[in-house]
């Protein structure tokens, strides 16, 4: 049996954090056990009490002091599936815009042989709902963007929705891991990449949140913007 561990960063997903495990929880089976690390931030809507008081086994709560952003959020997670020996590790988002039903389909995929899989709104066209025309364009834009500084193989760059092989996770130094947000999710998927590790994608329809509040901000895409140089420069010597 392969050990799973869904990592979900939570701030202020006291709306939807009841909601999305039992969710995920249900796809455990004979082949696959799952687990659900929530990582929260401190969150003043009580979304970590509402873990504590709600759920015991194969869930497990990380509770920080403040908030301290997605990339570190997801970083402690990794350490803690590579120390507790899981075999798989997913990236995914508490407001139901990544979907559980297809974490069967991520695994199909890490049984054909990859190391990353990643789940796309841009693989096969555009598939993303509840967006407003403007950000859809930035988003699509900063795709191609990235794509083209980077070298990337990946349609979606920026895309939140991930399942890791541990194996494969352990060789990154996650001590050199420092950004936030899409810079993050470009930055994990470039570092792959570089390690030539295999990398696929898989149609997803990406679901705009319906209850709590986007976390998206000028800050984060301007981050994001300047990483893809830093990433670049770091490669060219050898420094990821």
């Amino acid at each position: 049996m392969k050990r799973i561990l869904v990592i979900i960063p939570t701030y202020n997903e006291s709306e939807n954090i009841l909601n999305i495990i039992p969710e995920v929880l249900k796809f455990s089976n004979a082949d696959y056990e799952f687990n659900v690390l929530v990582v929260d931030d401190n969150s003043p809507d009580g979304t970590s009490e509402i873990v504590e008081n709600n759920f015991s086994d194969n869930v497990f709560l990380l509770k920080r002091e403040k908030k301290l952003g997605l990339g570190t959020a997801y970083c402690a997670g990794f350490n803690f599936a590579i120390k507790n020996n899981y075999d798989l590790v997913f990236e995914m988002d508490a407001d139901f815009s990544h979907d559980p039903k297809y974490l069967p389909r991520f695994l199909d995929k890490i049984e054909d042989g990859y190391d990353l899989v990643v789940g796309s709104r841009y693989i096969d066209g555009v598939s993303v709902v509840n967006w407003p025309i403007s950000r859809l364009i930035l988003s699509y834009s900063a795709n191609i963007y990235t794509r083209i500084i980077t070298g990337l193989k990946v349609k979606d760059t920026t895309a939140g929705f991930m399942c890791y092989k541990v194996s494969a996770l352990s060789q990154i130094d996650l001590n050199k891991v420092k950004s936030n947000g899409y810079s993050f999710q470009i930055e994990m998927k470039f570092k792959f990449y570089k390690k030539g590790f295999k990398i696929t994608e898989i149609p997803i329809l990406f679901i705009d949140r319906t209850a709590g509040s986007s976390k998206m901000s000028r800050k984060v895409v301007f981050e994001a913007y300047l990483m893809v140089w830093k990433l670049k420069w770091k490669s060219i010597f050898r420094q990821l």
